[in-house]
C-alpha cells in the first residue's frame, strides 16, 4: 500500500504529455513533477488515487543525461516552461514522440512516417506576445508575473526569459505608475481593483510595440504620465506605437474584453512574415514565434504545391496570415475567422499587400463554410485549417469532405485533437501523406504540427 508522504527511490522511465516524469513503485505509477526520463531520485508521494499517484523529487541519486540546469529563477514555481530542465535535443525528441504516439493511439495511423521536427533558432526570447496577470503582494504593492501551474496564484516575475527584454522594462514602468497614483490591481476574490492584465505585443521586424491594459472599469486616468514613462525607456530596439485599454468587468477567467479602446497612438502593430506585411491588433490571433512562423508557412506552401490556378479555403484564418502567404501563389483564397476584428485586419492586410484574390468572412467556421457551400461554393482544390486547441468542429469537417478538396492541410497546436480529426477524415477517404512537427514553443510541452491529407 502506497500512501501520501511515503518516500521511495524511483527510476523515471517515461514522461507524460505535460512533461511530468513517470516512474513505478511495485507496479504503482507515480507522476513526478520536473522528473526527466533517466533520472533516479528519492521521491516523496504527495497524492494518491486508486490506480496512480503523484510525487515530488527530494534529491537526485542519478541525474538523467538529458537534464540541464534551468536558467529561469522562477522555473520550479511558474507553470510556463514545463521542460526547461531538458536539453534542447531531448525537448525535440519528446515532442516528436508525443505527436507520433497521439497519431498512432488516437488517430489509428499505424503506418506512419513523420518528418523530423523543425527546430527553433531561438530557445529563449522568441515570444512576440505576453500577458501578465496583475495582483498585490503581502505589503499591498502591485506585482505581476505568471500563474503557478494549475492555479491562479501569481508567481512574481517581471522578466520572462521567453519574451523580449524590453517587455520587462515596460512592465516595471506600469507597476511604478500604478504605485505612484495608488491604482489598484484587480482581485479575483472580491472582484475589486482596476488593472487585471498587462498585454504586450511586438513586431520583431518593425520593432513596434503595442501595450494594452485590461481593466475592470470604464476608464483609465493619469495616462499622460504613463505615456511619458513609456517614451523615456524606448531604445532603437523598440518603439511603443500605441497604448490601449480593454474593458473586462466580467467575473471570469477570460483575459481580454470584447473591444479595445485607444488611449494614444495606433491600436495595432505592423510586422512581416517573409515579404508579406501584416497589421495585428490585440485581439487578433498571430503566431508568437515569428522565426518559426515563416518556417511553418513555407512548409504549408511546400505541401500545397500551388501552381497559381487553385482555389484555397483557409479556415480559422485569424488576421489572414496563412491566407495572404498563399494568395500570391494561388488563384483565389477564401478566409474564415470567428473574430470580427481579425477579419477587418485581414482585409486591411490584403490591401496593404495589394492582394486582390483573397476574400474574408467573419463567423464560426462550422456555420460560414456550410453557408458558402449551400450558396454555390461546391469545390476547392485545397483546404487549410488552423483551429484552436479543441480542433475542428465536426460540421466543418463534414463540409470539407463534401467540398472534396484534393489536398487538406491541417495545422494543429494539439496533437490529440489533430489525431482525433485525422481519424474522422480517414474514415471519409482521406489519408495522411506527410506529417511534420514544428517547435514553435521551446522549453514548453507545446508544439505545432502540419499534416497533409490527400484523397485516396
Amino acid at each position: 500500500m502506497i500512501n501520501k508522504n511515503d518516500i521511495f527511490t524511483v527510476e523515471i522511465t517515461d514522461q507524460d504529455e505535460l512533461g511530468q516524469g513517470i516512474g513505478k513503485v511495485d507496479g504503482f505509477p507515480l507522476f513526478i513533477r520536473h522528473g526527466i526520463t533517466g533520472d533516479v531520485a528519492k521521491v516523496c508521494v504527495t497524492k494518491t488515487k486508486k490506480t496512480y499517484g503523484y510525487g515530488r523529487i527530494l534529491e537526485f541519486i542519478k541525474k538523467s543525461e538529458f537534464r540541464t540546469d534551468p536558467v529561469c529563477p522562477a522555473y520550479k514555481r511558474c507553470g510556463g516552461c514545463q521542460i526547461q530542465s531538458m536539453n534542447y535535443e531531448a525537448q525535440l525528441a519528446f515532442k516528436q514522440k508525443r505527436v507520433e504516439e497521439c497519431l498512432k493511439r488516437i488517430g489509428g495511423c499505424e503506418e506512419l512516417h513523420m518528418e523530423s521536427i523543425i527546430a527553433s533558432d531561438k530557445t529563449f526570447r522568441y515570444r512576440n506576445k505576453a500577458q501578465y496577470p496583475v495582483g498585490t503582494d503581502k505589503n499591498g504593492e502591485p506585482v505581476c508575473g505568471f500563474y503557478a501551474e494549475r492555479t491562479h496564484d501569481i508567481i512574481q516575475c517581471d522578466d520572462c526569459l521567453l519574451s523580449p527584454e524590453e517587455f520587462s522594462s515596460i512592465v516595471r514602468e506600469v507597476l511604478k505608475w500604478m504605485k505612484q497614483f495608488n491604482i489598484k490591481a484587480y482581485d479575483e476574490g472580491s472582484g475589486k481593483g482596476l488593472i487585471r492584465h498587462i498585454f504586450i505585443r511586438k513586431g520583431f521586424t518593425t520593432k513596434e510595440i503595442i501595450l494594452c491594459l485590461v481593466i475592470n472599469g470604464k476608464k483609465l486616468t493619469f495616462t499622460e504620465v504613463l505615456r511619458d514613462r513609456l517614451e523615456s525607456i524606448e531604445t532603437p530596439e523598440f518603439h511603443i506605437i500605441g497604448l490601449a485599454v480593454s474593458v473586462n468587468t466580467k467575473r471570469s477567467n477570460v483575459i481580454m474584453g470584447d473591444k479595445t479602446e485607444v488611449i494614444y497612438g495606433r491600436p495595432y502593430i505592423e510586422d512581416y512574415i517573409g515579404d508579406i506585411k501584416y497589421r495585428i491588433s490585440p485581439l487578433s490571433f498571430y503566431q508568437i514565434n515569428p522565426g518559426q512562423t515563416k518556417k511553418l508557412y513555407d512548409k504549408v506552401l511546400e505541401y500545397a504545391g500551388l501552381t497559381g490556378m487553385e482555389t484555397v479555403i483557409d479556415l480559422y484564418c485569424g488576421t489572414g496570415t496563412i491566407s495572404l502567404y498563399m494568395a500570391k501563389k494561388a488563384g483565389k483564397v477564401i478566409g474564415i475567422e470567428i473574430i470580427p476584428e481579425a477579419i477587418e485586419d485581414a482585409k486591411v492586410n490584403a490591401s496593404l499587400n495589394n492582394i486582390e484574390n483573397a476574400e474574408f468572412y467573419a463567423g464560426k467556421a462550422e456555420e460560414v463554410l456550410p453557408k458558402l457551400y449551400e450558396g454555390g461554393l461546391k469545390h476547392a482544390d485545397i483546404v487549410v485549417v488552423d483551429p484552436p486547441r479543441k480542433g475542428c468542429d465536426e460540421t466543418a469537417l463534414k463540409t470539407i469532405v463534401d467540398i472534396n478538396p484534393a489536398k487538406l492541410i491541417y495545422v494543429s497546436c494539439n496533437p490529440a485533437t489533430l489525431a482525433r480529426d485525422i481519424k474522422y477524415l480517414r474514415e471519409k477517404g482521406y489519408r495522411p501523406e506527410k506529417i511534420i512537427p514544428v517547435d514553435m514553443f521551446p522549453n514548453t510541452t507545446h508544439t505545432e504540427t502540419i499534416a497533409l491529407l490527400t484523397v485516396g
